[in-house]
């Protein structure tokens, strides 16, 4: 049976066509990316983003509800009365049932008011973005620390397989993931603040000394994990075809490893640094609370102890949609970076 020519030979207009898109793998679907389809794909990921954070919120309040201590009797003091606790409760609507409160809060959420924090009687979106930007800025600098230790240490440790430097700094990444973050900033301070003090003993957001040893203890786990990462996927792709292809060709090993090894290499590792950047952020409640750092994951902490639940609902809204927006970026990224789909595009 014969077939067209242009079934073999594909036309220079569809092989044009074809050329303007590229593929975005996401759970098993396959998304066409040209510049209408990524909008489109951006927008879908950004509408399933409100129930996410509505399931959070309704989580988040049904737990809040069941721990115990009263927002009215902390907010009143121990000094008064019950008429005046009974007073406050109604006038801040928890004698509700608690799918009204519910409802209510969602309902101010989606008009932007999250409502008045219980201690210090204002509203809880300016106190959270009093402290947002230094959360953000720990993640940040945690986040560079991580991948600028981690890179080099996987990918060297992948070209030296089962050399000294290699099970060196795979111990050295086991005991990163083992060590509990809170433990770890205690010993830092321990060693670098009390005993040679090189550093502040809490941390302080305008100076450059302040914030390094927060963020080499939030960021040391991550580190760890950006290494094994990197150095399995090193492993994987210098045993391909290509590479011994281009070492038989003559091409120098530095350059093997730079242009063809690496950039091939950080498919994956990109994943795991925006996944990583994610965690971070929820990982600075610890690390905050060990280093007096004024963030928002402090704030949640003190508004736990508190059971002040908007401020709560607040820190874990923001969360949310940070780990979302992140997780939102690198699938992107990730069509991009691959050189299948690239070459594909070009």
């Amino acid at each position: 049976m014969l077939r067209k020519p242009g079934a073999l030979f594909p036309s220079a207009a569809g092989r044009k066509r074809r050329a303007g898109t590229r593929s975005l793998f996401q759970n098993g679907s396959q998304v066409e990316i040209g510049s209408e389809n990524v909008l489109k794909y951006i927008g879908k990921r950004l509408l399933a983003m409100i129930p996410v954070v509505l399931g959070v919120t309704l989580i988040v309040y049904c737990i809040m509800s069941l721990a115990p201590g009263d927002p009215a009797r902390t907010i009143l003091g121990e000094q008064a009365t019950e008429e005046q606790v009974q007073a406050l409760r109604d006038e801040m609507g928890l004698n509700d049932p608690l799918l009204v409160q519910y409802v209510r809060y969602v309902w101010k959420l989606l008009h932007g008011d999250f409502g008045t924090s219980y201690s210090s009687r204002i509203d809880v979106s300016k106190e959270i973005w009093s402290r947002f930007p230094n959360t953000i800025k720990l993640a940040l600098v945690a986040s560079l620390v991580s991948v600028i230790f981690a890179l080099p240490l996987g990918i060297v440790a992948a070209v030296k397989q089962n050399t000294f430097f290699d099970s060196a700094s795979m111990f050295f990444a086991i005991i990163g993931i083992s060590c509990p973050t809170f433990w770890f900033g205690l010993i830092l301070i321990l060693v670098f603040a009390v005993h040679l003090k090189w550093f502040p003993v809490s941390g302080q957001v305008d100076t450059l000394k302040g914030i390094i040893l927060p963020a080499v203890t939030l960021g040391f786990n991550s580190m760890a994990a950006m290494a094994r990462v990197t150095r399995s996927s090193m492993l994987e792709v210098i045993r391909q075809d290509y590479i011994r292809t281009a070492r038989a060709k003559g091409v120098s090993n530095r350059n093997v490893i730079l242009q063809h090894a690496v950039p091939n290499a950080m498919i994956p590792t990109v994943t795991v640094i925006g996944l990583r950047i994610g965690g971070l952020l929820a990982g600075a409640v610890i690390c905050e609370t060990v280093f007096a750092w004024p963030g928002i994951g402090r704030l949640l902490v003190q508004s736990i102890m508190s059971r002040n639940t908007p401020v709560v609902l607040g820190c874990i809204i923001i969360f949310s949609i940070c780990f979302s927006l992140v997780n939102l970026i690198v699938d992107i990224l990730y069509a991009f970076i691959d050189p299948r789909i690239k070459s594909q595009y070009q």
